[in-house]
């Protein structure tokens, strides 16, 4: 019998015999020296916040890349080099852009833009954001006049997109904040944020052009108002209704009664905010960050808020009638307050600011990451910040395991990325650090008193749909494993700065296969596909078939 094995039936065990088993603490080792990764973000006070990284392949080996914001130095960007279960190992990769369009980068999300099949990034910045188009060998072309995109010059900290009914192209959310021109900066000057719609409809799919080469251009931005300094935001379905809305997680900090929002996107028609007539109740904190994840498989999500000082993980309440966004905090009761540092003796307040839901032990049961660090040198706010990992438990609450897991280090996080790096099956963590080298961690299983064991099983499913929005933004991922099921949604935004695609990572615990489902972006649902444990699958829609990706061992 293997390690592996061995582990799942002594789990089996103590579930027959009603004893609560302890979720496996994920040993994430250290390995920044060894990764190649030789990065740092920094600057004056415009880079206090902001610090992110997007994820990727750039390169179609399926393997995750690295694009690196740098602050006041270039973003940088690394390509994966890491052998199936063996070190991570990146290297640099020199890009065709000036050094002015990669300098002042607070952030950065992949998402393709064009429907050519290769992932595109937008640059979030401190003055003009740009868009890159994604081109062969891991190169990039700056596409803002080509696509019609101005780019503004505000200081743009948040991001998040969507493809709206009938559209070829997707809708781009720009969050900003402390508007830097206007008079008294930056107390009260929180800037409007954006939303851009593109030119091109629906109507163009029946066109002559084919959809890869239609070009998308983006209408004059529509004002988001009033803006409360964001942070953080993305396009979800809170109502499982099939049209994203808005959330918007604002540091309030700079504007006087600033707020969490929740605006109402309808396809076509003018955005709005949500109000209190529609039961939408006024959250004030220093918002930085917003994750969403399913925690009981219901399909309605469940989002987590990090700010200075508090973080709230927000839940629909039972009650809420279905287009009424009456959620309540449960943060406390399932012990997932990260408030304070959990080891050390600092006890002032936490400074909370990227955060994902991921399953780091792969036991069929969501996690918590939180990257923290002061804003600088805050005085009322802890100096020795280190990032939380709250494990889920088998009793739907959470446990810190940060310390045991080794990502207690003195450092001020900002962005982050929750990815496997090495084709193992197991979750690494790459954290963009303020001032301070990048932090790369690589997973080496469950650490027990006997040293590292393997965890769970694992599914990582790569999901695409024919024509535009060929990584099928805004899908729906149902997976089964006996009576458990979970919930995954492909999107665009939140976290920190920071965004990610590429294969989605599922725990499986001990089930040695799964059921799984796609609910894509038009509604309708794929039919169920069953799949053995410890695959990376591929799923394409109107497939009856998966196909497999099996990377190659390392030797």
């Amino acid at each position: 019998m293997s390690l592996g094995h061995f582990g799942g039936w002594l789990l089996l065990c103590s579930l027959s015999l009603g004893v609560q088993a302890a979720a496996d603490i994920p040993k994430l080792a250290p390995a920044t020296g060894s990764a190649g990764i030789n990065h740092q973000y920094d600057g004056p006070w415009e880079y206090f916040v902001g610090g992110g990284i997007a994820t990727f392949d750039c390169n179609h080996d399926r393997k995750p890349d690295v694009f690196l914001a740098g602050g006041k130095h270039p973003a940088q960007l690394f390509i994966n080099r890491s052998e199936t279960g063996a070190a991570l190992r990146f290297q640099p990769q020199s890009l065709n852009l000036s050094a002015r369009d990669l300098t002042k980068v607070l952030g950065a999300y992949p998402l393709d833009m064009d429907n050519d099949g290769r992932l595109d990034l937008v640059l979030l910045r401190v003055g003009r954001n740009i868009l890159l188009r994604g081109e062969k060998d891991c190169q990039f072309t700056k596409v803002n006049k080509a696509w019609q995109f101005d780019g503004g010059k505000a200081w743009t900290t948040a991001f998040s997109a969507t493809f709206e009914a009938e559209s070829m192209f997707p809708t781009l959310a720009f969050g900003n904040y402390v508007d830097r021109s206007a008079p008294g900066s930056p107390w009260g000057t929180c800037a409007d944020n954006a939303l851009l719609r593109p030119l091109t409809s629906g109507a163009a799919a029946d066109s002559a052009v084919p959809v890869s080469r239609a070009l998308p251009n983006y209408s004059e931005p529509m004002a988001l108002t009033p803006g409360h300094c964001a942070l953080s935001m993305l396009f979800t379905d809170w109502n499982k209704t099939g049209e994203a809305a808005l959330r918007i997680s604002n540091d309030r900090h700079y504007y006087r009664g600033g707020e969490e929002q929740l605006w109402h996107v309808p396809p076509g028609r003018p955005p709005r905010r949500y109000t209190r007539y529609e039961g939408w109740e006024r959250v004030m904190i220093w918002g930085m960050g917003i994750a969403e994840g399913d925690l009981n498989g219901d399909g309605y999500p469940e989002y987590v808020l990090t700010s200075m000082g508090d973080t709230r993980i927000q839940i629909l309440d039972d009650e809420a009638e279905e287009d009424r966004p009456v959620y309540r905090d449960i943060a406390l009761e399932r012990g997932a307050t990260a408030h304070r540092p959990y080891t050390g003796d600092d006890l002032r307040p936490s400074t909370g600011w990227h955060a994902e839901f991921a399953d780091f032990n792969n036991d069929a049961r969501l996690d918590l990451y939180i990257a923290k660090g002061n804003v600088e040198s805050m005085p009322d706010f802890t100096a020795f910040d280190p990032d939380n990992l709250l494990l889920g438990q088998f009793d739907q609450r959470f446990k810190e395991a940060g310390l045991a897991a080794g990502i207690a280090l003195d450092r001020r996080g900002r962005g982050a990325a929750v990815a496997d790096f090495n084709s193992d099956g197991l979750l690494d963590l790459i954290v963009v650090n303020r001032a301070a080298p990048v932090s790369v961690f690589r997973n080496r299983g469950a650490l027990t008193d006997w040293g590292v064991r393997p965890m769970g099983n694992w599914l990582q499913l790569e999901v695409r749909q024919p024509g535009h929005n060929h990584f099928a933004l805004g899908a729906t991922i149902a997976i089964k494993t006996g009576n458990l099921t979970q919930i995954r949604k492909i999107q665009v935004g939140g976290g920190h700065a920071s965004g990610h695609m590429g294969f989605v990572h599922i725990g499986l615990g001990v089930a040695e296969r799964a059921q799984v489902r796609i609910q894509w972006p038009d509604g309708s649902w794929s039919a169920p596909y069953r799949l053995f444990a410890n695959q990376f699958a591929l799923i394409e829609k109107g497939s009856d078939r998966v196909r497999y990706w099996y990377p190659e061992a390392a030797d």
